[in-house]
């Protein structure tokens, strides 16, 4: 059922783009049918910029044009998944590692929107482990900084790096990511801010105030979402 939404949220955003646009490709399950609904089209002129090696390589298969932020700057519109679509259309990202390029691509972008199934809908964020990207080099003690400003914020628990059977999780970039469950984030503003000042942060996965739109799949249909 999920995958059902996730399709027709990806492929209501596809109709969203025109043909000579610059396109952001988000990254994951969601945006990945946006991406094969986008390829469908054939469209004439576009350029894709992808958020991941994983996206790029899908969109090279389906025959997509794909560009750089150096070379093509300045984003029409990016189309990206979200763990969490809260109030307001406050977002966590990054169950995909990608926060980071994601972020790069969506603040270079004139419009974003976010898809997602309706299950990611939720009152507060924080139910989703918030990810934390940050630098290899003196990762456990940018952990113990993190921990200082996550109990600032009534956030117990300690953010663990991320594992999988291969060993540490690394991202595109080379850095590692922290998931910090939150259960609720009550000031995401400033929870964002104070996490960006800790020194070996690299980025988080609250994305806020950047998503014009989200695009919500349900069973039979969508629902559209606005700030």
């Amino acid at each position: 059922m999920s995958d059902t939404w996730k399709r027709n949220a990806g492929e209501a955003a596809a109709l969203r783009v025109e043909a000579g646009m610059v396109v952001g490709l988000g990254t994951g399950s969601t945006a990945a049918w946006f991406v094969k609904a986008l390829a469908a089209r054939n469209l004439t002129g576009l350029r894709c910029v992808p958020t991941s090696e994983a996206t790029a390589e899908l969109a090279r298969e389906l025959g997509l044009t794909l560009s750089t932020l150096e070379d093509t700057p300045r984003i029409d519109l990016t189309v990206d998944g979200a763990d969490e679509v809260g109030p307001g259309l406050a977002l966590i990202k990054g169950g995909g590692a990608a926060l980071l390029r994601e972020k790069l691509v969506w603040e270079a972008s004139a419009r974003c929107i976010v898809i997602a199934d309706k299950a990611k809908v939720v009152p507060v964020l924080g139910a989703f482990a918030l990810p934390i990207e940050v630098v290899t080099f003196g990762h456990k003690t940018t952990a113990n900084r993190i921990a200082d400003v996550l109990a600032d914020h009534d956030i117990a628990m300690p953010a663990r790096v991320r594992t999988a059977e291969r060993g540490l999780v690394r991202t595109d970039g080379g850095n590692l990511i922290y998931d910090a469950k939150c259960a609720a984030i009550h000031d995401p503003v400033r929870l964002a801010d104070d996490l960006k000042l800790i020194t070996g942060v690299v980025e988080h996965g609250l994305f806020l105030d950047l998503a014009d739109e989200a695009i919500i799949g349900l069973e039979s249909g969508i629902d559209v979402l606005s700030p």
